[in-house]
């Protein structure tokens, strides 16, 4: 069996579409259609059964899988192994809420590519929950821990949470000396229905009503703050790069969460990708304790 013919396997069965595939390894969708029908011949099985929605696993298809990311994972193996042990090389792609790439991450990234020249990291950031399966990203930051899948989940590091506005919203509002005061103002969060992880629901845990003024992103959320829109829930390791924002009942209203490195079982022997998530771990701590004071 060609290992090329399951790397495009893989990359159709990710993707679930030939055009998708074709992109991600650079070659033309009818050249991807030909090696899928070769390596379909080469076992006698039908690995595709082709649908309006795109491509997707018949059962011979879905059995291949978990053998032919064993083989990429093998392969990535010898390939660290053949390039040293000098430094990180190569693309990474690592996903993570925006929360988290805009305020916590970029430092973290921009140290482990300075002692890495070699290194490439895409930083995909966005509202909901990556599939590593379809392998969207190399690893991901979720937060709250996956129960199912063929995971490997660390924590990553703890952060705390608390209501905040901008200074100027609070000298023009009533003043905040009690949870009860909260039901004067108007308050910032999430759109409830575009929540992906229960653990961002953080004004229903606070018993607060739904906000009038809501985005899917945490940065959107920090912009309507500092433009004094109101009060919202704020990670305090992005208040340094806020600072018109001030915390609000600090000593009665405290949220704390986790940040979870996940990765895909198999890739637990491919070196590289565990010297990064070390690296990553380590600096990780290190800028939340920076950044929330500690």
């Amino acid at each position: 069996m060609d290992w090329d013919d399951l790397r495009v396997f893989l990359a159709v069965a990710r993707s679930e579409s030939l055009s998708a595939a074709g992109k991600r390894l650079k070659i033309d969708p009818a050249t991807v259609g030909r090696r899928i029908a070769r390596l379909e011949d080469s076992l006698a099985a039908r690995l595709f059964v082709k649908s309006p929605q795109g491509y997707g696993l018949t059962e011979a298809g879905a059995r291949l899988v978990p053998h032919a990311e064993a083989a990429e994972a093998a392969l990535r193996g010898v390939s660290d192994t053949a390039r040293g042990p000098e430094g990180l090389t190569g693309l990474i792609r690592l996903g993570a809420p925006d929360g988290c790439a805009n305020y916590l991450l970029p430092q973290v990234l921009a140290q482990i590519c300075d002692a890495n020249p070699g290194l490439e990291v895409q930083l995909v950031a966005l509202p909901r929950v990556f599939n590593l399966s379809k392998r969207e990203a190399d690893m991901a930051i979720g937060v709250s821990r996956p129960e199912a899948g063929r995971l490997t989940v660390q924590k990553l590091t703890d952060y705390h949470l608390h209501l905040a506005a901008s200074r100027r919203y609070l000298a023009q509002h009533p003043p905040i000396q009690s949870r009860a005061d909260l039901a004067g103002h108007r308050l910032v969060g999430y759109i409830a229905d575009m929540i992906f992880d229960k653990e961002l629901d953080y004004l229903a845990e606070l018993g607060l009503a739904a906000p009038p003024l809501a985005s899917n992103s945490v940065s959107v959320q920090l912009n309507f703050l500092r433009a004094g829109a109101g009060i919202g829930v704020v990670h305090d390791f992005a208040l340094p790069s806020a600072p018109d924002l001030t915390r609000i009942l600090p000593d009665q209203i405290s949220l704390k969460r986790s940040f979870w490195l996940i990765r895909h079982a198999d890739d637990a022997r491919v070196a590289r990708l565990n010297r990064f998530a070390e690296a990553l771990l380590s600096l990780c701590r290190a800028e939340m304790a920076r950044l929330e004071g500690r």
